[in-house]
């Protein structure tokens, strides 16, 4: 095939002289939508009580925002390289919050599933065009800062939603952990009208109809499957037939990318040993990140009893010392003085070990936490070096006028892992889980509640530590795997880089 010609623009030179004050704007706008992904954990107790949601129900609701998002992140991204970021961005934080307003006044668990995929379509548009904008308004000397301090509100919105719902639910019905969300996005919608500035892909190119709703079916089938496997079974005809979907939907679209003359995605982005490790570190990152979240939430509070504010506090020191990190300059400054390739091959392997802590040092039924502090800490400290130097890998591998599919990529990558690593982990907790003791409940309270006696709730308990015990060692492992790989291709792609000149991916 041809390669495309493309007029690429240049690296910015320029700041936006409204730069940080942006960045600020658009930070407050994606810290809705990415609390959205995990704020939703604490209140499963009162999701369960007063909708009488059931384990799948409370799976869906989790998951179809992360499923809408995945499907529709690469076709959002394109259209807004095509049609103007700022556009979009402002259609997202639109959408986003009458989302959350049907969300808030859902009366059942179907009228709440289907509030939140229309959550995630406003999500998507906002996920895309953040770091599309960030990509735009900071020239190279402070991009590698932006990018860090973004990525700390991606985490600060993934890690802190246990702590902002407890709070919430500490004082409100869980209706308004949706509700809080739309004074936050009007806010956000104005700020965004009067300061950011719009931007576009100058090419003019066809839109690629037929790449968007393939890689929407792709992505979307493929993640139902993963979502639905630990409930079906994982080699059942109700899973294997939308990966096969999945599969089939994505291969078509790696095949029609590589002949259309205007590609949505340019799949010779795949021969960049940067992007490629760059890839596979965010998901990995996310897959434990993610994965370990969903089942600690409830750990602390089916097991060790805490109430959805008490979890949520003992969960926060993940965010808090990303926080720390990336607001003091430290982040920045290890990606800076220690490159891409040797930050990620510190980052990731302290998520690791912050995995392992809470499988060989926490997790048990006696109330002990000091196991899980420790383990939050360092994969709080492992994110705060490893996301930035993604991100920025990712990024910069991807041409400046491709900046919304590249963040769509980057988003889309983020919620690929976290829904495989809530339902690999959640598998994996479930098959020792159902290994130790025999439970015909729908969900892990109704077990407890069902329960013949003081033993027996015991039992349960001690089954679901074992579980959660188990799958934070399958999660270390995963990510420290990830983590070597990815720190490996990102080395041999910065030789490369050295000794002939950085690569293009899309030629000149």
């Amino acid at each position: 095939m041809t390669a495309p010609t493309t007029a690429t623009a240049p690296t910015a030179t320029r700041s936006h002289p409204q730069r940080w004050l942006i960045l600020g704007v658009i930070c407050l706008a994606q810290l809705t939508v990415l609390l959205d992904n995990t704020v939703l954990g604490v209140a499963i107790p009162s999701l369960t009580s007063e909708l009488h949601a059931s384990t799948t129900d409370i799976q869906w609701m989790i998951n179809a925002y992360s499923l809408v998002q995945s499907g529709l992140l690469l076709s959002a991204g394109n259209a807004a390289d095509r049609y103007g970021r700022k556009k979009l961005l402002a259609v997202g934080l639109a959408l986003f919050g009458l989302g959350s307003l049907a969300a808030g006044l859902a009366a059942s668990t179907t009228q709440l599933i289907a509030a939140r995929a229309g959550m995630g379509v406003g999500g998507a548009l906002l996920m895309t065009t953040t770091l599309a904008v960030v990509m735009q308004i900071f020239d190279d000397s402070e991009r590698v800062r932006a990018i860090a301090l973004w990525s700390t509100v991606a985490s600060l919105g993934f890690a802190s939603g246990p702590l902002i719902g407890g709070v919430i639910l500490d004082h409100f019905w869980w209706g308004m952990i949706f509700l809080i969300n739309i004074p936050v996005a009007v806010v956000a919608l104005v700020a965004v009208l009067r300061l950011v500035p719009e931007s576009k892909s100058s090419r003019g190119e066809r839109p690629d109809l037929l790449g968007a709703l393939l890689s929407t079916l792709g992505m979307t089938a493929l993640v139902y499957a993963i979502i639905t496997g630990p409930e079906h079974g994982w080699l059942s005809l109700r899973v294997l037939l939308p990966a096969a979907v999945g599969l089939l939907g994505l291969g078509a679209f790696a095949r029609w990318e590589l002949h259309t003359p205007h590609p949505m995605l340019d799949m010779r982005f795949f021969r960049n040993q940067k992007f490629v490790g760059a890839v596979s570190g965010s998901i990995l990152v996310v897959f434990g990140m993610g994965g370990s979240l969903f089942l600690l939430t409830q750990h602390l509070q089916f097991v060790l009893g805490y109430g959805p504010l008490e979890a949520g506090l003992r969960m926060a020191p993940l965010a808090l010392t990303v926080v720390a990190l990336n607001l003091s300059g430290i982040g920045p400054k290890v990606v800076i003085g220690l490159g891409v390739p040797r930050t990620v091959a510190l980052g990731m392997p302290l998520v690791a070990a912050g995995l392992a802590s809470i499988a060989l040092l926490g997790g048990g039924t006696d109330g002990g936490y000091g196991g899980v502090l420790l383990g939050l800490v360092l994969m709080g400290g492992g994110i705060a070096v490893s996301n930035p130097a993604m991100a920025s890998a990712l990024m910069s591998a991807i041409p400046p006028e491709k900046a919304g599919v590249g963040a769509g990529i980057n988003g889309t990558l983020a919620e690929f892992g976290n829904g495989l690593g809530v339902a690999v982990l959640g598998a994996v907790l479930n098959a020792r889980f159902a290994a130790l003791v025999a439970v015909t409940a729908t969900s892990l309270p109704a077990a407890l509640a069902a329960a013949g006696g003081a033993a027996e709730r015991a039992e349960i308990s001690e089954a679901f530590a074992s579980g959660l015990r188990t799958s934070q060692a399958v999660g270390a492992l995963a990510v420290f795997a990830g983590g070597l790989l990815a720190a490996v291709l990102l080395r041999r792609a910065e030789r490369r880089e050295k000794a002939r000149g950085p690569e293009r991916p899309v030629a000149a």
